[in-house]
This record gives structure tokens, sequence and C-alpha cells, in this order.
């Protein structure tokens, strides 16, 4: 038998006699003599029997499709009317508008697009726009903007970040804000007017401040500088190259003018997948004794600033309540409810096989 020369003092790592350099380079690898290094700690590991597995299943299922089923008719109960109106086709009204306006168009296009609401939106009403076959996604254009800039930085309000490249400056002139983001926001004008039973029009007030997110307007986004005036803080740059007039100006409230506008800001939040909306007015309850919409006739009056046909997208309005839950979104509950039956399904399947075949192995015999 073939002698040992292995002891306990070689596993703490001293070694018998002298070592020469071999044995220095082998105890500078050898990891030390502890629980974790050794792999020595305590573990649990389950085992997998029937009588925890199926309950496992069962309960899942049971726990998960209420849960589904009541996230879905909440979903369902969600008010939610939609409304085109890229005017792509002849016989909508804002077919001239979409076939003649473009980015340099001197005089804005306007269109009426008369709908009517079946049933009447009772809580508050969040009106979005939504945008389709625009990749606000691509890395190009995620990158193009100045956070600095946008964050009120007076050094990067006259030398914008490269990022912002080609749309950096414009007539020699710093362009504020700088980048693709900014350049192409969504600057089409909505109105909604409620056509009494008796032919009178009326406007449907329409909320512009509170649809930003709130670490958005007081954290991302300043204004440079400490002067009120925002004409002269932006003195020295130039607009973005698709709009229409300068940052100052996008709004009278200084509360919502400049970096600080609320329609700017939602719009620089770029969207995950090609087709989105983004929220663009709030309509409050006013009391309880009537809705917020009633069921009627309804016109939106467009005022058509922003054209899509270069990248055959379309544009619609969406008029939308809430719940707990958020927006409309039927997913999770679908969700929750096909993982829950898929579960109680197994489950099902794992007690038949059990009860007819689990006693086979326990009254097979087992040659010595």
């Amino acid at each position: 038998m073939m002698a040992s020369s292995y002891n306990a003092k070689e596993e703490d790592g001293h070694h018998s006699g002298s070592a020469g350099l071999g044995g220095a380079a082998i105890r500078s690898r050898k990891p030390d003599n502890t629980a974790f290094k050794q792999q020595r700690l305590p573990a649990w590991q389950p085992i997998l029997t029937a009588g925890t597995v199926l309950p496992a299943f069962f309960v899942i299922g049971l726990i998960f499709i209420p849960i589904g089923i009541g996230l879905f008719v909440t979903s369902n109960n969600i008010k939610e009317f939609e409304i085109d109106y890229t005017g792509t086709d002849m016989s909508s009204p804002c077919f001239n508008c979409s076939q003649s306006f473009s980015w340099n168009s001197s005089t804005p296009c306007k269109c009426v697009l008369p709908f009517s609401l079946e049933q009447p939106f009772e809580s508050n009403v969040f009106m979005y726009y939504g945008l389709s076959n625009f990749y606000q996604n691509h890395r190009r254009y995620v990158k193009s903007r100045d956070d600095s800039q946008l964050n009120g930085d007076e050094r990067s309000l006259k030398e914008p970040s490269k990022e912002c490249e080609p749309y950096r400056s414009s007539e020699n002139k710093p362009i504020a804000p700088c980048g693709a983001i900014a350049n192409s926001m969504f600057n089409d004008t909505l109105d909604l007017f409620y056509i009494d039973p008796n032919g009178t029009k009326t406007q449907i007030p329409l909320i512009k401040k509170g649809i930003a997110w709130w670490t958005d307007k007081h954290v991302k986004f300043r204004n440079p500088g400490n002067n009120p005036n925002l004409t002269t803080v932006f003195i020295d740059t130039a607009k973005p190259v698709n709009w229409r007039k300068p940052v100052y100006e996008l709004d009278t409230d200084s509360e919502n003018n400049g970096f600080i506008n609320e329609d700017f800001i939602v719009w620089m939040r770029t969207a995950a997948l090609p087709t989105f909306r983004k929220l663009y007015r709030i309509i409050q309850k006013k009391n309880n004794m009537t809705p917020t919409l009633p069921r009627g006739n309804y016109t939106l009056e467009v005022t058509y600033n922003y054209p899509v046909r270069s990248f055959e997208g379309r544009k619609r309005m969406i008029l939308s309540t809430i719940s707990w839950m958020g927006g409309k979104n039927p997913f999770l509950g679908i969700a929750y409810i096909t993982v829950g039956s898929i579960c109680f399904f197994l489950g099902v399947v794992l007690l038949f096989i059990h009860h007819k075949y689990g006693n086979r192995n326990n009254s097979s015999d087992i040659p010595n």
C-alpha cells in the first residue's frame, strides 16, 4: 500500500521540511482552510417529491387565476376612445393637410374631425397623442441630446455636446435645445369641443400642467441662470431647425416655459417601442353629479404641424380613464391567467401519473 505524505499541517498550509520555489508557488495558490473557500458551508437542498410538487402547482394555479381575472376585469372597465387623424385616406378631413404639409410650411393647416362617445367618461380623463412607426429607441437618436444643457448648465448652453450633431449649431450659433430628439418634438395642437343636443359648441378645458414626471420637471430639466427673462438667457442661441419658434416662446406661463415646458419634457422621455403614446392633456372632473365627458357628439380640431409621411407613420388621439393599476392593458391579467392555468393543468396531469404509476416503484423487488 502506497504511503501518503499528507498531514494536517500541510492542509493548513504548513509543509514539513524545506520548501523550494515550487513549494512557495503551491502555497500561494492554495485557498485558505476556511469553510467558505473550501466549500464546507451548510446548505439546504430541497427533495422534490409528489407530496411537495403537486400542492405547489395547485396553490400557484389557485392564486394566479383569481388575480389574473381581477386584473383583466379591471383593465376592461377602463374606458378608452381612439381616433386616427393621419389623413392618409381621401375621405379623411385631414387628407389635404397630410399631403401638402412639411416641416418648412409657413402657415399651419387645420382640420376638424367629428366623433361621438357611446358611453360617458366619469372620472378624470387623460388625453394622449400617439405615433406609429417612429423609432425613438434608435441608438443614435437616443444619444442625440445634452443632459447638462437641459439641466441649466450655462457652459453647455453655449457649447453643446458633440452627441447633438448634426443638430448642434445653426447659423454659427449653438442650438438650444440641441439634438435630434428635441428637433423632432411633436407640435400638433389638439382642441376638443362638445356639441350640445341643441347644436351649441363648447370647448373642453384641457390642463397642460402636471403631465410630466415630477423628477423630470424639478430635477432633470432647468432653465439656465436665475434670470426670469428667458429671452435674455437664450439670446445668443438658435432654435432647433424644425421648430417654428424658439424655446423661450413655448408658453406664456413662466413656470411652463423654456426647458421646463412640460410638453417638451414629455417628448424628451423617449419611448421603447415604435408605436407609442404620450400624455398630452388632462381633463379634470368638475363634480360628482356630472360626468367629465358626457355621452354625445364631439369634434377634434387639429392644427396639423407634425408631418409623418416621410417615415410612413400614423397619428392618433386617445381619450382614456385610469384605474389603480394604471391605463388599459389586458396583458398582465392574461399572463396571470395563462400561468395559473398551466400550473393547475400540470398539477392534474402529474397527480394522475403519480396515482397510476407511483405505487409500482414502491412494490418492485430489487434483487441482491
